[in-house]
């Protein structure tokens, strides 16, 4: 009975909140803080501002934020190092600004002048950084030996060297042995691996670095106030406050109230909104005396028996994972704010948000509470909190048990998924080349394979569970649907669940759900890798609405060069045809009807791997076919069918969620 007037407390808390404090969200600058550009498509305001337009005798912003325009239109930021950085991004949502070195900017292979050092600015390093440490003019070599950076040069005996942190040598003594030490912070990439550092750092350190930026100590009263913090540089930095809704200063606003007064009106917005609350709570209970039936009881018993009261609270573990208050991720997404939806699907919403350590954080909120709801939180806890691989998403908590709903908290991983990338907002052509394209089938096998040797299913592989951060790195997702996988048996009887597109046929058939349906749905990735299609589109031939179905007619009639993707060169690179037949034929294995034709993941990943790896020189290479005993395989079964009236119900409904975390 509590539950209502929590809903109506929370909602009026907001909206006082909102009143007094503004939304940081939807903050337009005023006059006095405009919004700026140097030339480019970057664009900023507010804690940043332009250096030459301060001249009015006064800015909006942080001090040392000021940026400066460069002659090509590129703003510029300098850290109290004396070093100028190009601004790449900024990010007002993250707070995180993207800065590339001017030294390093148009450099094959620059040499690092300075270390990176952000002083008493409100600036801190990204969790998505890494440093590395240079060491200049060696007299000694390092053990075990690695490779020195020969386009720096080499004078004499001195040679110079380039590391990842952590991965110095602790038998060297760098201080004795090399005339200069320079710590540069890069953005994490995969070409970070000792083995390729040295060939590759010039790249990475063009890609830049990020920084997170937090309340300037000085401009916290202010913006609490509902201010926004600024200076006059010709009175000696002289500190202002700008109204954040209209011009001028906010101490010209009128006079202030007595403490007095403010304590009694206080007092009567307390009485008023407790009166209020008590009227409509009275209402509600009248309308909804006879609301909860039999179903709905035995709902809540079922919820209440599995979840035990011996539960733990706020700051404990269940089960392995962080326990995070309702409050508190209510407060992380702005009270599950639409304008923080990353996306929604079959089992609920998915919000981004920031959590009191930082962290920014995807959060899953389940629909219902349900006996079916419960089970698939549990199960998706159980799962994740004793799995750890570098391209699965991690889990980060969840709310406890006795909580109104049940949410699940993941890293967020900002670049959406593969779906987004292939076929769409963020499809663009070109934008996905074909080593990217491989790499992310190899990741995203291996994390497949990692789950089935922990005995999982994942039951759901798709383009839209497969995530992308900044780097393009693969993060698999959503393990609502997965199960566990008892060693003891070759299958599990269950209803078919999944999505339309990349449900294996003989599981849909016989209801026989093994590891091999994941593979004939990573099957169907592959294929979207290659063409760049959506696994299921009505405005295709009926005979090729499903991709699969297509992909294989496609193989059979050896025309793969009608499916691939214009754009990945397939014609016009030797090298790039050869790869892309190879994953071809290797979808095509994935795709068979019959369960025991197709390979495992771990030979999937392993195969993967070998593409990856071969040079496909053209004087070696010969040209892969698929061959006549393959497409007999295929033939031993009839297609999947696609009438037109089945598969428009597949588009409009969805088992899992479309979205970025789930």
């Amino acid at each position: 009975m509590s539950s209502p007037i929590s809903y109506l407390l929370a909602a009026l808390l907001s909206l006082l909140l909102f009143n007094f404090h503004g939304s940081k969200a939807h903050f337009v600058p005023s006059t006095n803080c405009p919004i700026y550009n140097c030339g480019n498509d970057l664009k900023f305001h507010y804690p940043f501002w332009k250096i030459e337009d301060s001249t009015a005798g006064q800015y909006c912003g942080y001090p040392g934020f000021g940026l400066n325009c460069s002659e090509s239109g590129e703003p510029i930021l300098s850290l109290p190092n004396n070093d100028s950085y190009h601004v790449k991004d900024i990010n007002f949502i993250d707070s995180t600004i993207t800065l590339v070195d001017i030294d390093v900017f148009d450099q094959q292979c620059p040499r690092a002048r300075h270390s990176i050092s952000v002083g008493t600015l409100p600036l801190d390093y990204s969790p998505l950084d890494v440093n590395l440490s240079f060491y200049f003019n060696c007299t000694s070599f390092p053990d075990p030996v690695v490779p020195p950076i020969i386009c720096l040069g080499i004078w004499g005996t001195k040679m110079s060297y380039v590391f990842t942190e952590g991965e110095q040598s602790d038998g060297f003594e760098w201080s004795e042995s090399c005339e200069e030490n320079v710590v540069v912070t890069v953005m994490k990439s995969k070409e970070l691996h000792i083995d390729k550092l040295t060939g590759a750092f010039g790249g990475v350190m063009k890609q830049g670095f990020v920084l997170n930026w937090t309340t300037a100590k000085e401009c916290a009263s202010c913006e609490s106030g509902g201010g926004l913090c600024g200076y006059n540089p010709t009175k000696a930095d002289e500190f202002l406050c700008f109204c954040k809704y209209s011009d001028g200063l906010c101490e010209k606003k009128g006079p202030k109230l007595s403490r007095r007064l403010k304590v009694v009106l206080g007092l009567c917005s307390v009485i008023g909104t407790i009166a209020v609350m008590c009227f409509i709570f009275f209402i509600w209970r009248r309308r909804n005396r006879n609301r909860y039936g039999p179903s709905s009881y035995a709902s809540r018993i079922i919820y209440s028996k599995s979840y035990s009261r011996s539960d733990t609270e706020k700051g404990s573990a269940y089960t392995g994972v962080h326990v995070f208050t309702y409050n508190e991720l209510e407060q992380a997404t702005n009270y599950f704010d639409s304008s923080k939806e990353l996306g929604s699907g079959g089992f609920g919403r998915v919000y981004y948000g920031k959590v009191r350590d930082g962290r920014a954080v995807a959060v899953k909120r389940l629909y219902e509470t349900n006996c079916r709801r419960v089970e698939q939180f549990l199960n998706e806890i159980e799962i994740l909190a004793r799995l750890r691989h570098r391209n699965l998403v991690l889990l980060y908590g969840c709310t406890s048990r006795h909580s109104r709903e049940l949410l699940l908290v993941y890293e967020y991983v900002p670049n959406g998924t593969l779906a987004d990338h292939l076929h769409g907002g963020k499809a663009k052509p070109g934008a996905l080349p074909w080593h990217t394209r491989i790499n992310i089938a190899v990741e995203t096998g291996s994390a497949l394979s990692y789950l089935h040797a922990s005995e999982i299913i994942h039951r759901d592989v798709k383009t839209t569970n497969i995530l992308l951060d900044n780097n393009f790195c693969v993060k698999v997702a959503d393990f609502g649907l997965s199960r566990l996988f008892p060693t003891d048996v070759t299958h599990v009887s269950t209803a078919p669940q999944g999505t339309p597109g990349y449900v294996d046929p003989d599981y849909n058939q016989c209801y026989q759900l093994t590891m091999k349906s994941d593979v004939y749905s990573f099957g169907v990735v592959l294929v979207e890798l290659i063409s760049s299609l959506p696994a299921v589109d009505i405005t295709r031939h009926r005979q090729e609405i499903n991709l699969s179905n297509m992909a294989i007619n496609k193989i059979q009639k050896h025309a793969l060069h009608e499916l691939v993707n214009p754009s990945l060169g397939y014609e016009s690179d030797f090298k790039v045809r050869k790869m892309i037949n190879a994953v071809a034929e290797l979808a095509f294995r994935c795709l068979q009807n019959e369960t025991d034709m197709r390979p495992s993941m771990v030979d999937v990943e392993n195969e993967l791997k070998r593409i990856q790896s071969d040079d496909f020189s053209k004087e070696k290479a010969e040209e892969i076919d698929i061959s006549a005993d393959d497409v007999v395989l295929l033939k031993s079964g009839p297609l999947p069918p696609s009438p037109d009236s089945v598969t428009i119900n597949w588009v409009s409904m969805s088992s899992t969620p479309n979205d970025s975390t789930a």
